[in-house]
């Protein structure tokens, strides 16, 4: 379904002359590492090194790929062009092929009638290729559709990622609501918060449409019951990442600041990977995270202590209403 264009990867270890390869994969690829590194081998002569810790997107890049090879392959994921990338780092965008292109199509025509007038779109860069598609269809229903700009963080017009949905606020003023092309929820929920409008998805491999409105509220009931737990708190661990794409110093040196003129206690750690047994050590009584904005909404109940948002930290010690409420983003210029 997933097109790794091993022959470009190929052509372009041979243009560069490498002696070696790492090959660093999301963990939804992982399960073709193996394929990978035997079709280059076979095909180039060039021994690969598969990266085997977690890759969670861009963001996560292996930054120190010489102490394994003399190049990078990255698969999966589109760069973010803030962040420099070294030389010999090859970001290979796994783009997804159809073979039920027609039933994509009839399935929009299908559910055209069901949207509002002015409609945004938006995908994952694995779907970034149906965009145009969906945007013709809506468009021969009369709808005006609209595909936003993001800022320094996205490559794509449309393309949301994890933390940033930069290209819906752009268009957010004039949609009435947004369509995201993709699967999953955290993607069109992190979008949901952000922007606050009605946002449908549509599955292209199961040409299902659905809601996120139950999701958002039930995790929304989570993030009100953490951030009551976190207001009893006296001291906070500012957790920063080490990762090239998430760090966020300025960003934790500006919370803690703010802790502690509260009257409370904040210390901070930088860590590469966050995780419920790493931070087990640390006598505090919350945690707020500075690091992808994930950690808190996907994984809070694995934490033994409230996992915070920065904008939640604000709620916690008063310097926020609840009403001001919104998801936290890594923002580009």
């Amino acid at each position: 379904m997933f097109d790794l264009r091993l022959d470009d990867v190929a052509e372009w270890i041979r243009g560069k002359n490498l002696q070696s390869v790492a090959v660093q994969l999301p963990e939804g690829l992982k399960i073709r590492a193996t394929e990978i590194a035997d079709y280059i081998l076979f095909n180039t002569g060039v021994p690969v090194t598969i990266i085997g810790d977690p890759c969670y997107g861009a963001c996560d890049l292996y930054a120190d790929h010489e102490r394994a090879a003399d190049g990078l392959i990255h698969f999966g994921h589109s760069p973010i062009p803030e962040i420099p990338v070294k030389e010999n780092t090859l970001f290979v965008e796994v783009f997804a092929n159809f073979n039920n292109t027609e039933k994509i199509a009839e399935s929009i025509r299908n559910i055209a009638n069901s949207l509002p007038e002015k409609v945004g779109l938006l995908a994952t860069v694995q779907y970034m290729g149906l965009l145009d598609t969906v945007k013709s269809i809506l468009q021969a229903y009369g709808k005006k559709v609209l595909i936003g700009r993001g800022d320094s963080r996205i490559k794509y017009d449309g393309q949301v990622i994890g933390c940033n949905c930069s290209a819906a606020e752009s268009v957010m003023n004039e949609a009435d609501c947004f369509l995201y092309i993709g699967e999953g929820d955290f993607h069109p929920l992190a979008t949901a918060f952000g922007i606050g409008k009605d946002m449908k998805v549509f599955n292209p491999v199961t040409c299902e449409l659905r809601s996120v409105d139950d999701v958002r509220d039930r995790i929304m009931r989570k993030r009100f019951a953490t951030i009551e737990r976190a207001k009893d708190a006296d001291s906070f661990l500012v957790i920063v990442s080490s990762k090239v794409g998430q760090r966020r110093d300025v960003v934790a040196d500006l919370m803690i600041n703010k802790i502690t003129s509260a009257g409370k206690k904040a210390y901070k750690v930088i860590m590469n990977e966050i995780t419920p047994d790493s931070l087990l050590p640390y006598r505090v009584d919350a945690y707020v995270n500075a690091a992808c904005p994930r950690l808190a909404t996907d994984d809070s109940a694995r934490y033994d202590k409230p996992m915070l948002t920065i904008p939640e930290a604000e709620i916690a010690i008063g310097l926020r209403e609840w009403d001001d409420y919104e998801f936290d983003a890594i923002r580009g210029e």
